[in-house]
């Protein structure tokens, strides 16, 4: 049973508005690099043809804020850090969401050292944390779409 079937001759399609935003929302991703250490070269391999990010929507890295809202931080935040990775999320349009691929981003990894922030949720809220060291382009590519089902189940009352 197709759609023309169930339609007949009317050509009309309904949807809910935050179902029809929501949806271009995760098709059209722009993510921002932030890539800080040796999560940064899984997140490349991410975007290379054997992963080829751009079936999701994510056609290439955007090096400018203004432009992305999705921001991948990929290795160890240092506090001298921290101020730069805060100005450049504030800086992005809202919505704007973060992924913390690694460890080192999401708790501070094996760096026990008064230099590194203990986790990148200190600095700007995450969305979607990534485990490992380093973590697999796999594991970015789930969290990626972990993130789309979270955007996807978003209702109207929290866009603003």
């Amino acid at each position: 049973m197709g759609v023309e079937q169930k339609l007949g001759n009317m050509g009309i399609v309904t949807a809910k508005l935050e179902d029809v935003v929501n949806w271009a929302r995760t098709r059209a991703m722009w993510p921002m690099l932030f890539g800080l250490a040796c999560c940064a070269i899984e997140m490349m391999a991410a975007q290379a043809s054997n992963y080829d990010m751009s079936r999701f929507g994510m056609e290439l890295m955007r090096a400018s804020p203004r432009q992305s809202d999705l921001m991948i931080v990929a290795g160890r935040v240092s506090r001298k850090m921290a101020p730069v990775l805060r100005r450049l999320y504030d800086q992005m349009p809202d919505p704007k969401w973060v992924i913390a691929m690694g460890d080192c981003s999401s708790c501070g990894g094996v760096f026990n050292n008064y230099a590194i922030v203990p986790g990148v949720d200190e600095v700007v809220p995450v969305d979607v944390y990534v485990a490992g060291c380093p973590p697999r382009p796999e594991g970015l590519i789930h969290g990626i779409l972990t993130l789309y089902d979270k955007v996807r189940k978003q209702k109207i009352r929290d866009w603003a």
